[in-house]
């Protein structure tokens, strides 16, 4: 039985709530993928997560709408992992504070630049002929099986473990390419 009290923001407007929601869903995945990078296991980070969205929640009205939801959840991510490091008998190995500051603000910085990445990624994806687009949508998007895909399709499987590295290490390229360019966006 929890004796924690029930969250309540100061602002508790169901137009607010369902803003904080539909932000912290948005940004869940980049979270995790931030706290993974601090903390080294998954399951660690899984834990911190839940733990900074209840944070996040009872500070939310201390959060101005549309500014930057993912700058202002990442820090407080960052301060729960730097607690959750302190805390933990269980690290084998922890990080000294400095060290996780300086890995945050880097994997900060990496989060600011994923939607160039993805951007430049549909880009180089649509520049691809509709059979590699289908090969690369069943093998990732469908996640079917290479054995029974090489069945589907009458090929190899290590033909179609051959092309589905080719058209990796091209569409790595092509991103590559894009964002160096500055081209993301435009034509």
């Amino acid at each position: 039985m929890s004796t924690q009290k029930p969250v309540t923001p100061a602002a508790d407007s169901p137009d607010r709530q369902a803003a904080f929601v539909a932000l912290l869903i948005d940004s869940h995945g980049r979270l995790m993928g931030y706290l993974i990078s601090l903390l080294g296991r998954r399951h660690d980070a899984e834990d911190v997560l839940q733990k900074a969205s209840v944070t996040m929640w009872q500070k939310f009205d201390t959060f101005e709408l549309g500014t930057d939801f993912l700058a202002w959840s990442s820090t407080v991510c960052f301060y729960e992992a730097k607690n959750f490091q302190r805390l933990s008998a269980r690290m084998p190995l922890s990080f000294n504070t400095r060290l996780l500051e300086v890995l945050a603000s880097e994997r900060l910085d990496d989060l600011g630049h994923q939607e160039e990445r993805l951007a430049a990624l549909d880009r180089c994806m649509k520049a691809l002929p509709e059979r590699d687009r289908s090969l690369l949508q069943a093998a990732y998007i469908d996640q079917t099986g290479i054995a029974s895909l090489a069945e589907q399709l009458g090929r190899a499987p290590q033909t179609l473990y051959n092309r589905l590295n080719l058209l990796r290490r091209s569409l790595a390229d092509c991103v590559a390419r894009r964002l160096a360019e500055g081209a993301v966006g435009h034509g």
